[in-house]
């Protein structure tokens, strides 16, 4: 099959970790007989350089005839430092989620056995942990009116839903509830928000539509201390944007890295998958950063076309570099040898390319330690 794939490298380390998510795509397709068409675009800071702004009308039509979108990240020291600026990176990814209709966040939040050392949380708490996150993602208080007084001493941000936000959103959730543990949570405010009180009354009336899942409620400051002391509880976590925002970056912890949590953006024509960590402009050309967030990122792109088979073979991949420790610093203890961001890459690529080959033989060949040239 032939598919057309935007790619938005974007900012800091986003070139780098999407050039590994290709390197895995491309093998891909070697062994699954695809052909991956890749056209690049600029979003972020990157394209406010180029062209002062952030997501240049290029970009849009390129995301628009694509099939799919395969992003880094955005942003860039200079403008994080800077809040007075009126043009900034992060206007761009929240032009092209309502540009495309982008209004389903959906973030896997999962505990690997071979990481569950490295998060600060204990293992009898998070040893399970199998958590999608549903985050509405086009409406709520980021989408609302901004008003600050002209004495600057008074600010304002608009939070609206209709019913209709939240129902799509909604729908998506339940039908993933139905192929997984059948259980949704949602988690609102609905005891002080009127729009929090929307939602609970919406989503109520639909969970009766799926009689096989069942459907619980979660303030949302209950939900981000239950979250760390009971995370096993949670099978879908349905929210609206701010909630899910930092809901999802609060739950990345039970993994043990940021760097291995990925997420897709969905709406009725388009889809963009992307790492949830940020551009990381510290890192920026040193060979360092965590590319597994991305490469998990092209294994739900995969799955969003269909690919169920090519999808599974990312995932194993990655569990097997995690199994024999190829992976970068940032999952590593002090003093053990760290691959770089390339070495991992080329490591995930080559497992998909020859999955019948032994670990042993990887684990040599990918830590520099083979003989064989």
């Amino acid at each position: 099959m032939k598919y057309t794939i935007a790619v938005i490298p974007g900012d800091g380390i986003g070139p780098e970790v999407t050039t590994q998510a290709k390197k895995a795509l491309d093998a891909v397709a070697e062994v699954y007989d695809h052909i991956f068409l890749y056209k690049e675009a600029q979003m972020g800071a990157c394209a406010i350089d180029a062209t002062g702004n952030p997501l240049p009308d290029a970009t849009i039509n390129i995301c628009k005839s694509s099939d799919a979108i395969l992003f880094g990240a955005i942003g860039e020291l200079k403008y994080d430092n800077d809040p007075t600026l009126k043009v900034r990176p992060e206007q761009g990814l929240l032009r092209l989620r309502k540009e495309l209709g982008l209004f389903c966040n959906v973030r896997p939040v999962k505990a690997y056995d071979k990481l569950i050392k490295n998060s600060p949380l204990k293992k009898d708490i998070i040893i399970g942990t199998d958590i999608s996150i549903y985050r509405e993602l086009t409406g709520g208080i980021y989408f609302g009116t901004k008003q600050t007084s002209e004495d600057g001493t008074t600010a304002f941000d608009g939070c609206s839903y209709t019913v209709q936000e939240i129902s799509r959103v909604t729908h998506l959730a339940f039908k993933a509830a139905q192929n997984r543990k059948k259980k949704v949570t949602l988690v609102d405010k609905a005891n002080v928000l009127e729009t929090s009180r929307l939602w609970r009354k919406t989503v109520t009336n639909i969970a009766k539509e799926y009689k096989d899942v069942a459907l619980n409620f979660l303030f949302v400051d209950n939900a981000a201390m239950q979250i760390i002391q009971n995370p096993t509880q949670f099978d879908v976590v349905l929210t609206e944007n701010l909630f899910g925002d930092i809901i999802s970056d609060e739950a990345s912890v039970i993994c043990g890295s940021i760097g291995l949590l990925a997420s897709s953006s969905i709406g009725d024509k388009n889809a963009l998958f992307e790492p949830i960590h940020g551009s990381y402009p510290q890192a920026k050309g040193k060979d360092i950063a965590n590319p597994l967030a991305s490469i998990l990122s092209a294994a739900m792109l995969l799955e969003h076309l269909g690919l169920h088979d090519e999808a599974d073979a990312i995932q194993r991949a990655v569990e097997k570099s995690l199994d024999l420790g190829i992976t970068t610093q940032d999952l590593k203890g002090k003093n053990q040898y760290a691959a770089s961001t390339a070495k991992v890459g080329d490591f995930i690529a080559d497992y998909i390319a020859n999955q019948e080959d032994s670990a042993m033989n990887f684990k040599n060949i990918h830590m520099g330690q083979s003989t064989i040239i």
